[in-house]
């Protein structure tokens, strides 16, 4: 059993993380205060073939893996959890249902855009009424003369003001539940595709989040994904990859923390003495750094599962589960071992916290991942 990172995971992992300190770190502040989606950054990750990691060379990817992708989401997110998650929303929901689900003609088409960063994805999945309960979707899709026509609206949606195809989940056959759900292909220049103005949010703040509304939305008949009541089926599929992004991204917010605190620990000075001496916040600390390791080894091992075609549901939830709940509580204790200026926006300690508790709630809160966990062991 080996634990150690491969020399290419080694690798991306540096180049990930020199980019992040070198090209975000700088302006990650004012990107938050200025609620400003980065496109430049989005940019020059797409030079770097970071979007293209967890795909295959065949459709325009770099072959890397999931594992590969998960290391470069938290390096990303140690720095920007904004950015992280909006490089995560592209790749595992965004563009994932195309790569898993579409025709080769619907891969081969939004498949190596998507990858080179040219297009940007967003996945229209929750609804007013149907958050946790994903299976209670009202927005309707109805066939009409090889086209079809879909209305309702979504929530809560990431990239979904600057994307530039989302795919779309809509009742097909009404009255059969959670089975007469469909997906589609949204090119969301399509007339009738509108979203609303950005949600004033907690926390991640240049990441876009809007709402998206279908109005008499037009499409081809051929962009449906899969077949007719698939869209269930494949949504679950896909939230189990788009868990292990939230997880690594979880990951980040809580290394940075761990990190943080520890130097400023070392550096600040009480009873003439470096806190770090004291053993309340030792204890602190040496529990921050265990969660940390021990939501890194899950987080891998969902993502390895994955790439070697494991069945990884569970260990996604789990996962997804812990790395969240660790990044809020490392966030909490970051801020009381700064005490004061852990408060305050001089520091980021306070955008820590306001970025993890997202973590608990997207792509299926901590209550949905322990139902999750629950049913794989037979319950």
């Amino acid at each position: 059993m080996d634990f150690n990172l491969s020399e290419n995971h080694q690798m991306i992992k540096k180049m990930v993380g020199d980019f992040a300190r070198n090209e975000i770190a700088p302006i990650v502040e004012d990107l938050e205060k200025e609620e400003k989606f980065p496109r430049e950054i989005f940019d020059k990750m797409a030079a770097l073939d970071l979007f293209a990691l967890p795909f295959s060379e065949e459709y325009g990817g770099t072959g890397d893996g999931y594992l590969a992708y998960a290391l470069a989401v938290e390096e990303i997110s140690k720095i920007s959890a904004s950015i992280g998650i909006t490089y995560a929303a592209h790749c595992s929901i965004g563009s994932g249902p195309i790569y898993l689900f579409g025709t080769e003609e619907q891969k081969q088409e939004w498949v190596p855009r998507l990858a080179r960063g040219e297009a940007i994805a967003a996945f229209g999945l929750t609804e007013p009424e149907a958050g946790s309960d994903a299976g209670s979707t009202r927005t309707t899709a109805v066939l009409e003369e090889n086209n079809w026509i879909i209305n309702g609206s979504k929530c809560f949606i990431t990239n979904a003001s600057v994307a530039n195809v989302a795919v779309v989940t809509a009742l097909t056959e009404p009255g059969q539940g959670s089975k007469g759900i469909s997906a589609f292909i949204v090119p969301t220049d399509t007339p009738g595709y509108n979203v609303s103005k950005a949600y004033d949010k907690m926390g991640l703040k240049a990441s876009d989040t809007a709402e998206m509304v279908l109005d008499n939305v037009k499409i081809p008949e051929e962009n449906i994904l899969g077949k007719r009541g698939e869209g269930f089926k494949q949504f679950l599929q896909v939230l189990d990859g788009g868990r292990i992004s939230i997880g690594a991204l979880s990951l980040g917010i809580a290394t940075t923390c761990l990190e943080s605190s520890l130097e400023y620990a070392k550096q600040r000075v009480q009873f003439d003495q470096p806190i770090s001496k004291f053993q309340a916040i030792q204890f602190k600390l040496a529990d921050m750094s265990m969660e940390v390791e021990l939501a890194r080894l899950m987080v891998h091992k969902a993502a390895w599962l994955k790439d070697n075609s494991y069945p990884f549901s569970k260990e996604a939830a789990m996962a997804k589960l812990f790395a969240s709940e660790t990044a809020v509580r490392a966030a909490l204790e970051a801020i009381q071992i700064y005490g004061g200026y852990g408060y305050v926006r001089d520091y980021p300690m306070e955008r820590y916290l306001r970025d993890a508790k997202l973590m608990e709630i997207g792509e299926g809160t901590s209550e949905i991942q322990r139902l999750v966990i629950a049913r794989q062991l037979g319950c």
